[in-house]
């Protein structure tokens, strides 16, 4: 079934010049770079001396990706555009949301050294582009979704925000992506209200909200029990198409970072599965002092926002498969195509009409056995039954439902948040709160 929905960038460009984040002279003489004030929050320089993203595939589906751009070239696959069928390596030279996003995941800069122009969290990791239309149309991540998990992405960004509802065939590629060890990463969206906006709200989805540079969540970041994680959303820069660099704000940012977090782990920690991904990023995220004490998840701050370097070289155990994410639900059928039949998710297992004619053949030996038995009944004057005769039938039974994933290992936050910001408490309490607070 079709039906007409938004699916909307949660980013927009600011309209700025030279935005200076601090009060002293700039050393450097790239003032890109220079504003690019989540990499030093970040520690990124440190960070890379662990992690680079290398070996790692990051789906974007957004607007295709400009390949070309200085800070993108090489790190960009071919992809696939859902707009024509074409490659998502070449921006039509209006869209460019997907190359925003892809260069805070996967820039590498430029110049000597790559120090000027825009450089991402993760600057070793490969960019799959999977081009999607932002504007109002009769349109579904489905099979982007599932484009990508077939094409070698170990994370995918989604830094969009849908007003229309789920449809089977969107959720069940969420699930397929978590039963391809997928991780799936999702903007919370910019309304500042507690109306869930998908993706981000689909179980086994990663929901990211943003906060800006004095770690506070912004006051448009939308909320929810759904909210997993933050990172910074606030005066981002990346880069541009119609211009070299955009200046912006929105979850659509803070998603990117969280996805880039994420191919650094992914890196580092090949054995992990998604959701153990996962865990690291919210077992190591860091809060304001106002939130000690505070039930987590939190709707405004989930459970907190995400300290890379911390993630990357704590020592954490593995814990579930399915980390902080809902269990996923083995055996559920894929969501049909138009006109598709549903079918099984997998080769074993028997199909219904399998299950039918082995029903039917049994009932029609029964039938042959009433017969013969009634035949030598009346020949032989027994009015006993026959012996040997055939048990009781009990109802198919099926083994016991799975259950939730496994609780939460508390460990102890870094002091520090953003490496200046104190944290929350480390224990993660099981049960998110059942209705967000007021605005």
């Amino acid at each position: 079934m079709s039906f007409t929905r938004t699916l909307r960038a949660v980013g927009g460009a600011v309209v700025a010049g030279a935005l200076l984040f601090g009060t002293a002279p700039v050393a450097s003489a790239d003032q890109i770079r220079h504003e690019q004030w989540p990499l030093r929050s970040f520690g990124a320089d440190d960070i890379w001396k662990v992690s680079t993203g290398k070996g790692v595939t990051v789906a974007v589906i957004d607007d295709p990706v400009d390949g070309s751009h200085p800070d993108l070239k090489g790190n960009v696959l071919p992809g696939k555009s859902f707009l024509d069928g074409g490659t998502a390596d070449r921006p039509d030279g209006k869209h460019e949301h997907g190359t925003a996003m892809a260069s805070l995941i996967a820039g590498h800069g430029h110049g000597p050294g790559g120090s000027e122009g825009v450089k991402g969290l993760a600057p070793d990791a490969k960019i799959l582009p999977v081009g999607i239309d932002l504007g109002d149309q009769e349109e579904s991540y489905a099979e982007p979704l599932r484009y990508a998990v077939d094409h070698g992405a170990k994370v995918v960004n989604m830094s969009f925000e849908d007003y229309a509802d789920t449809s089977p065939a969107e959720k069940a590629s969420v699930e397929y992506a978590r039963k391809h060890d997928v991780l799936v990463v999702a903007a919370s969206g910019n309304t500042g209200s507690s109306i869930p906006r998908l993706p981000s709200a689909v179980p086994g989805v990663l929901a990211v909200g943003a906060v800006d540079i004095d770690l506070k969540v912004w006051k448009f970041s939308s909320y929810g029990p759904h909210i997993k994680l933050l990172a910074p959303g606030l005066h981002i820069r990346s880069a541009g198409v119609e211009t070299p660099y955009r200046l912006a704000n929105g979850t659509s940012d803070s998603t990117a970072y969280v996805s880039a977090a994420a191919a650094l782990l992914r890196s580092k920690f090949p054995d992990l599965t998604a959701g153990q991904i996962a865990n690291r990023l919210v077992k190591t995220a860091g809060l304001p002092d106002e939130m000690k004490g505070k039930k987590l998840p939190d709707p405004h701050y989930g459970y907190g926002f995400i300290r890379p370097s911390k993630a990357l070289t704590a020592k954490i155990p593995a814990g579930s498969k399915n980390g902080p994410l809902p269990p996923v639900s083995d055996g559920s059928p894929k969501a049909p195509g138009k006109g598709e039949a549903v079918k099984s998710d997998g080769d074993e297992g028997m199909s219904t009409s399998v299950i039918i004619g082995i029903a039917g053949g049994v009932v029609g030996l029964l039938v042959v056995v009433l017969i013969v038995v009634l035949v030598v009944k009346k020949k032989s004057g027994r009015n006993g039954p026959p012996p040997g005769g055939p048990g009781g039938y009990g109802g198919y039974g099926g083994p016991g439902g799975q259950g939730g994933a496994g609780g939460f290992v508390p460990y102890p936050s870094n002091p520090n948040g953003y490496q200046q910001h104190p944290s929350a408490p480390g224990a993660y309490p099981p049960a998110p709160p059942t209705q967000p607070p007021g605005r």
